[in-house]
C-alpha cells in the first residue's frame, strides 16, 4: 500500500478524515444528498448519512470558498440548481433557481466563484448562472441549446445531449462534451457577466458519444470519455487560442471483452494528481481501467482493468491525497475504497464498501 507523497499530503491540508458528498439518482431508495468521512490513512469509509432531502440529486459541484455545495435535481416539483451551505454533515438550502430546460446532468462552479454551468443532457443546452459572493445563487445569464446531433448511433446521437461543463485552467474558456453532436463544445466565458460566447470545438472519432472530460495538471493535454464507444481521446490544448487538437483515441475496455456485455457504458474520467496516470469507469463490464499517462506527448497506455466492486459504477473520484479512490455503485447501491499505488497508479481493493442509495456522483472538494 502506497504512503501520501509530502506534497499531496501537504495539499490535503493533511486532514486524516476527509468529507465525502454523494450525489444520488432518482430511486426508491434515495432521498437526496448523502455524506460520509474517508480515514486518509486507512482507507475506511464512515456509513453515509442523508445531508440534504432533493429529488435525484444526480451531480454536485462546490465553491471555491468550500462553504457552499451545488446540487442539481428537483426541488417543489421544479428541475432546478440548489445552493447549500455546508454546516458540518448537513447542507442547509441557501436557494435555487429553474434550469429553464428541464434536468441537468452535470454542474460546474468557475474557480473564482462568481459563474455556474449546467449541462441538460435531454434538452441539449448549457445554461450559464451568476453567483453573488456568499455562493448564493444570483440569475440565470444564459441558456444556449446545441443544434443537430451527429447521427452515428441511432437512438442516442439523433440529437444534442450536453453532457459535462467546465472551464479551462486559465478560466478563460468553458467546454461541454456533446455526446449526441460528437463534439466538445467550446466557449469563452465573460465571467463578469456570467455569460458565455461560442468559440469552436473538439472533434472525437464519429459514434465516440463524449460524456466527460478532464485536464492534465500541465494544461496541455485534455482527456475525453467516450461513453458509447468505450474510448478516451487525447487531445493537445492550445492555451492562447482555446483550441484542442485529437492525437490518440484509446479503448478503455477490449471488443473481446466487451462481447457478452448486454449494456456497456463509460461514465467517468479523473486524472491523477501527480498527472502520471488517468482511470476511467466502464458501466456494463464494471471495471475501472487504469492508464498511463506519457508527460511528453499526454498519450495513454493501459496499465490495468480493475474489478470496480460496484454494479453499474456511475462515477470515481480521487480524494484530495491522490492515494485513494472511490467507486460508486448507481444498481449496487454501494460506494468502495480503493488504494492507489503512487508509483504504479495499480489499484487494490480496500474491502471497505457502505451503503449509498443509488450513488450517482462523488465529491471532495471543488474541482
Amino acid at each position: 500500500m502506497s504512503q501520501p507523497s509530502t506534497t499531496a499530503a501537504d495539499n490535503a491540508s493533511e486532514k486524516v478524515n476527509v468529507d465525502v458528498w454523494i450525489g444520488t439518482g432518482s430511486s426508491p431508495q434515495s432521498k437526496g444528498v448523502y455524506h460520509c468521512m474517508l480515514n486518509t490513512h486507512t482507507g475506511k469509509l464512515t456509513n453515509p448519512t442523508l445531508a440534504a432531502e432533493m429529488s435525484g440529486p444526480g451531480f454536485l459541484a462546490m465553491h471555491p470558498s468550500e462553504k457552499v455545495v451545488y446540487a442539481v435535481g428537483g426541488l417543489e416539483g421544479k428541475q432546478v440548481v440548489a445552493a447549500y451551505t455546508i454546516d458540518g454533515e448537513k447542507l442547509s438550502l441557501i436557494n435555487s433557481l429553474e434550469i429553464g430546460d428541464g434536468g441537468a446532468a452535470h454542474v460546474s462552479v468557475d474557480p473564482t466563484g462568481k459563474m455556474l454551468l449546467t449541462a441538460q443532457y435531454g434538452g441539449g443546452s448549457v445554461a450559464a448562472f451568476s453567483l453573488n459572493e456568499d455562493g448564493s445563487l444570483k440569475e440565470r445569464t444564459a441558456l444556449i441549446k446545441h443544434e443537430g446531433g451527429s447521427g452515428v448511433v441511432p437512438g442516442r446521437q439523433d440529437a444534442s445531449h450536453a453532457h459535462w461543463t467546465g472551464f479551462s485552467p486559465d478560466n478563460r474558456f468553458a467546454f461541454v462534451p456533446d455526446l449526441g453532436l460528437d463534439k466538445v463544445v467550446i466557449y469563452k466565458v465573460d465571467l463578469e457577466n456570467a455569460t458565455l460566447t461560442p468559440h469552436g470545438y473538439g472533434k472525437v472519432p464519429s459514434g465516440g458519444g463524449p460524456r466527460h472530460m478532464k485536464f492534465h495538471p500541465s494544461g496541455k493535454f485534455v482527456f475525453v470519455l467516450n461513453e458509447l464507444s468505450l474510448s478516451v481521446t487525447v487531445f493537445d490544448y492550445n492555451a492562447e487560442t482555446g483550441t484542442m487538437t485529437p492525437k490518440q483515441t484509446i479503448p478503455t475496455v477490449s471488443k473481446q471483452l466487451l462481447a457478452k456485455e448486454k449494456f456497456k457504458s463509460c461514465s467517468e474520467i479523473r486524472v491523477h494528481p501527480s498527472g502520471q496516470f488517468v482511470f476511467a469507469a466502464n458501466r456494463g463490464h464494471d471495471t475501472v481501467t487504469v492508464f498511463r499517462v506519457n508527460q511528453s506527448s499526454g498519450q495513454l497506455s493501459v496499465i490495468e482493468v480493475e474489478n470496480a466492486r460496484a454494479v453499474t459504477p456511475r462515477n470515481i473520484n480521487l480524494d484530495p491525497t491522490g492515494n485513494w479512490l472511490l467507486a460508486a455503485g448507481q444498481d449496487s447501491h454501494t460506494l468502495a475504497s480503493f488504494n492507489v499505488d503512487g508509483s504504479t497508479g495499480e489499484l487494490t481493493y480496500n474491502q471497505s464498501i457502505v451503503v449509498a442509495p443509488s450513488a450517482i456522483c462523488v465529491m471532495f472538494e471543488h474541482e
